[in-house]
């Protein structure tokens, strides 16, 4: 064991990678034990399990799970599994339930996955039904109305685990009137054929959008000018996007990108409401700035809408964009297989022209049909191919490297916006979970 995570450590050198973190199955097998199995994973928000029986089901790493709202108001996550023969005994996406049986041979569990009914009783050893039942994962924490599980009984609290971007939760839950939020439409799920941790270095690099999509910025260059504040056409929020995504590279290189050493990271100082939704000037936002003043006063909600945090990260499945309200779980399959699961959220007090916008942003990230997310799938798979060699042995994660500035407030910040050091944040991360010790 000692002399693996000896190899383990060699993988990860301060400015490289070693192509199998990306692309050997035994190593990701490793990372669902280790990292998967160990960290706090966001699974969804309150919202979804608003009374006593509503449910849905996601997973954990190779775990299928239900997350229900117990009697006692208290969200569980149990593990889809009968301890019988090891049906999964929930195949619904979302729901409400008194209880759930396995289809299989009808044995009944409460929602705090108690076992009760169960058919031909008499067969089974005395007292042996007692013990079982759905094993219920061993933590579950909730920071400003979103679910975080661990499989794992021990490691830090989910406060000490989120740390300085616990602030990026909190632009995302104040900038809904009384703080109220709702997942709303559903999921959105797509897959691509690459490793869980492209998406995760994909949403915080600032140098790709130029080149990656740079045919849509030149379709967005030549469309029409953007709808006036209040005559805005349904595309116009994807025009500005795009135009957005092929600014000067002076502009990318003057964004904050901070990271923590968990693992997490987020970008700022660059959009802003005034300048990529329909905001000052516009009926919609006014209408929301009012509401907001309404709830907090005019001087917090002033503070709350100058901060301008953009994608954050929450090691190792979460990406959301607090400004659009969206939220991304990664879900990974296999070394070369992920699935992404998309939500919206609703600010429930805010005029039904901000979740308008939020839908808006979602067709054109967000869809398997949109105009940036088609590029960015493409260029997964090419990594993949591509890592999948075994001519070249390492990936580059140079960029800025020496440069990083250490922050007061414990996190890291790139020298530039361009700067790579949210990956090697990422890496630094990876290494401490694969460590037997962790």
């Amino acid at each position: 064991m000692v002399a693996r995570d000896e190899q383990l450590a060699m993988l990860v050198q301060p400015d490289r990678v070693h192509r199998s973190v990306y692309a050997d199955p035994v190593i990701f097998e490793l990372e669902m034990e280790r990292i998967f199995g160990r960290a706090w994973l966001i699974l969804g928000h309150e919202s979804q399990v608003a009374a006593a029986g509503d449910y849905f089901t996601t997973r954990m790493g190779r775990e299928p799970v239900i997350v229900v709202r117990h009697e006692d108001g208290s969200v569980r996550v149990l593990v889809n599994r009968c301890a019988h023969r090891g049906a999964t005994v929930c195949a619904e996406g979302r729901g409400r339930a008194e209880r759930f049986v396995c289809p299989y041979h009808g044995w009944s569990y409460d929602r705090g996955g108690r076992l009760g009914a169960v058919p031909f009783e008499s067969g089974y050893q005395r007292g042996k039904l007692s013990e079982l039942g759905l094993k219920q994962v061993p933590r579950v924490a909730l920071y400003r109305g979103f679910i975080f599980a661990s499989l794992s009984s021990s490691g830090p609290g989910l406060e000490e685990f989120l740390g300085p971007a616990r602030a990026s939760f909190d632009d995302l839950v104040d900038r809904a009137p009384g703080g109220e939020l709702e997942v709303t439409g559903g999921v959105f799920k797509h897959a691509y054929n690459g490793n869980w941790k492209f998406m995760l270095e994909n949403h915080l690099d600032g140098a790709h959008p130029a080149w990656v999509h740079a045919s849509s910025v030149a379709v967005a260059r030549g469309a029409p000018e953007p709808g006036a504040p209040g005559k805005e056409h349904h595309f116009d929020i994807a025009v500005r996007q795009m135009r957005q995504n092929g600014a000067p590279d002076a502009v990318w290189d003057a964004i904050g990108v901070w990271t923590t050493p968990r693992g997490h990271g987020y970008l700022g100082d660059y959009h802003s409401d005034d300048r990529l939704v329909a905001g000052m000037g516009s009926p919609v936002f006014d209408e929301y700035r009012k509401k907001l003043v309404e709830r907090c006063g005019q001087k917090e909600a002033d503070r709350i809408l100058r901060v301008t945090l953009w994608n954050t990260i929450i090691y190792p499945n979460c990406s959301f964009m607090s400004q659009f309200r969206q939220l991304r779980i990664i879900h990974p399959l296999a070394v070369d297989r992920s699935v992404v699961y998309t939500y919206s959220f609703r600010m429930k007090q805010a005029p039904p022209g901000m979740f308008r916008d939020t839908v808006a942003f979602a067709n054109v990230v967000n869809g398997t049909a949109s105009w940036v997310l088609t590029d960015d799938l493409e260029v997964y798979e090419r990594l993949q191919r591509g890592l999948s060699s075994g001519a070249v042995d390492w990936v580059y994660i140079g960029r800025g490297h020496g440069g990083d500035v250490d922050e007061a407030d414990g996190t890291r910040r790139g020298n530039t916006g361009t700067s790579e050091v949210f990956i090697r944040s990422q890496m630094r991360a990876w290494l401490d979970y694969m460590g037997a010790d962790a």
